[in-house]
């Protein structure tokens, strides 16, 4: 639940000003003739790796923590979107109702490099299927590799006017279901997705940047997600971490801002086993700077406090709505490193 959300309603129509605080326009909007999430509904693999055009919105987003070898501290994304301008349409041709939007990024220390695209469903531009995985837009691609599984091994690929990337991620554990079986609420009103990660990726690869070529190698975490109405009118923003902690156990806390927040999370095992997390299970303390570059991240039942550092304070998305998502290094009473993304603060 992050920004993916806020980017999609980019497609639907108006949105505030960027950094308004009075909600956002479209995702608490109607939703009459598309698909609402279902509790009763298992996932089930490889169906859910593609695309669920009877829901308005959806996404593959893909965060990767890597080290080069020149021992420095990068970060890459790589984003799809997937929104559905009328519940019914063509499946093929100019004429069907299914846009896409993609964002692909590349974090240094000193450097955050952003590049963003969009493309029409049903001419071949962009798309999603299932099996064997494959997602692209242009040139862009996250697809399975060598002959894999589902998303057992893929192979990720963007470029912007000032970077590229080349990268293999490879998982080393199984996918996980967030909130009851994959059905993930997202406020007090009963707003929900359908919403799975493959957190257990092991990435290798290289980067292109101004300065020459860098090989790196480190961790990702892809999120699937799919609703058509996951907001209510007025929550204004939120802050989503995915965290790879030291011991082999991956976090993922989120909060959404409003009157009152709403805290929900995740916490996974070496083995893939979760914990959902809800409430008073999750504080998150934000530090300095607006938005927050710094933030404690304390789960009490679980001896858990986290210090959560960005690598780089300058990496704002400048794309058509603006937001905050760069890699992160954990501290505190267990190591680590992860992704942040913040959306509803004021951006410079």
């Amino acid at each position: 639940m992050n920004a993916r959300w806020l980017l999609i309603a980019l497609l639907w129509g108006p949105l505030p000003a960027a950094g308004q605080q009075d909600g956002f326009a479209g995702l608490g909007s109607d939703v009459e003739g598309f698909a609402l999430p279902d509790p009763a509904r298992p996932l089930a693999f490889p169906r859910d790796h593609g695309p669920h055009d009877a829901f308005r919105i959806e996404w593959w987003y893909l965060t990767a923590n890597l080290r080069g070898d020149d021992g420095r501290d990068y970060g890459a994304q790589w984003t799809l979107f997937r929104s559905a301008l009328s519940p019914t349409g063509a499946q093929s041709g100019w004429s069907t109702p299914q846009v896409w939007m993609a964002h692909a990024a590349v974090t240094t220390p000193d450097a955050h490099h952003v590049a963003e695209r969009f493309g029409r469903g049903g001419i071949g531009q962009a798309g999603v299927v299932a099996q064997p995985f494959a997602a692209w837009i242009d040139d862009w691609s996250l697809g399975a590799e060598g002959g894999a599984d589902g998303l057992d091994r893929l192979a990720i690929k963007a470029r912007g006017s000032d970077f590229a990337y080349a990268l293999t991620a490879v998982a080393e554990g199984p996918p996980v279901a967030h909130g009851k079986d994959g059905y993930s609420v997202k406020g007090p009103g009963g707003q929900a997705s359908h919403y799975y990660s493959q957190p257990f990726y092991r990435v290798t690869g290289q980067l292109s940047l101004p300065d020459g070529a860098v090989h790196v190698s480190g961790l990702a975490w892809l999120d699937r997600e799919w609703s058509s109405q996951p907001l209510d009118r007025s929550q204004t923003g939120w802050d989503w971490f995915a965290l790879h902690l030291d011991d082999g156990r991956k976090l993922m806390a989120a909060q959404v801002r409003g009157a009152e927040p709403f805290v929900f999370g995740s916490l996974i095992d070496a083995n893939g086993r979760v914990r959902p997390l809800e409430g008073a299970d999750i504080a998150l303390r934000p530090g300095r700077g607006t938005p927050p570059v710094s933030w404690s991240v304390d789960l009490p039942g679980e001896g858990l406090e986290l210090t959560v550092e960005a690598v780089n304070p300058d990496s704002a998305m400048t794309t058509s709505v603006p937001y905050w998502e760069g890699p992160v290094r954990v501290g505190g009473s267990v190591g680590g490193r992860g992704y942040l993304e913040m959306t509803g603060y004021p951006l410079d």
